[in-house]
């Protein structure tokens, strides 16, 4: 396989983009950007801060002065290990919102575009393929129901120690397909040329090869 590869994922909040993704690039042996959890470390560090949502003007100037990386252990923001502490449901609840701050934006899209142009990556998120990689030679748009959706939500916050009432879950992924599909700036959207994958009943395993498969493809033309 081709190492300077450029594989482009998006999709909807629990479409299964993080696991399918970093799936992908394991069995490719290329590096994993999920830039979900970039907007996620921002929703972090302003909680940690203490800045409030409509400030939006000190978010902007916050993320300009952020340090985020990745490494093989997780994400870091301005040093710190933030792998564990951005899966929380309150940095959950405010990465969707902070997201749609075009300053946000336009800071990270940038980092994620540096990050994508040295090419050999696997990046999930919801404007790859539209934005930030648009060049890519395989893109993907996962899809799922909002039940199934809701329902591995609801699995993965349990076995974390997080009761949630699974219908509240199914309102929360609405509100965010409402919100991500609707921004004005970037909005999720499947590109013309990305090839649309359901994710409903069927096993993780099955939508990687499904996606090697399309690499494969994409290789041979």
């Amino acid at each position: 396989m081709n190492h300077t590869l450029c594989i482009a994922i998006d999709g909807p909040a629990g479409a299964g983009k993080t696991t399918i993704a970093s799936g992908v690039a394991h069995r490719l042996g290329l590096r994993y950007i999920d830039t979900g959890s970039m907007y996620r470390a921002a929703a972090w560090k302003s909680l940690e801060l203490g800045i409030p949502l409509e400030d939006e003007d000190r978010i902007v100037e916050m993320v300009s002065r952020m340090d985020i990386r990745f490494d093989e252990r997780g994400i870091f923001a301005d040093g710190v290990d933030v792998t564990t502490a951005i899966r929380t449901p309150e940095v959950t609840r405010l990465s969707s919102p902070i997201s749609a701050i075009s300053g946000v934006r336009r800071h990270l899209v940038a980092l994620q575009q540096k990050m994508g142009g040295e090419g050999g990556c696997v990046m999930e998120g919801r404007d790859i393929g539209s934005v930030v990689m648009p060049h890519a030679e395989v893109k993907v748009f996962l899809t799922a129901s909002v039940e199934e959706r809701a329902r591995r939500r609801h699995a993965e916050r349990l076995e974390a120690g997080v009761p949630t009432d699974i219908e509240a879950l199914k309102k929360e992924i609405e509100e965010r397909d409402r919100r991500d599909s609707t921004r004005a700036d970037s909005p999720l959207v499947r590109v013309p040329d990305a090839v649309e994958i359901d994710t409903d009943g069927v096993t993780i395993e099955q939508v990687i090869d499904r996606i090697l498969e399309l690499c494969r493809e994409r290789m041979r033309e």
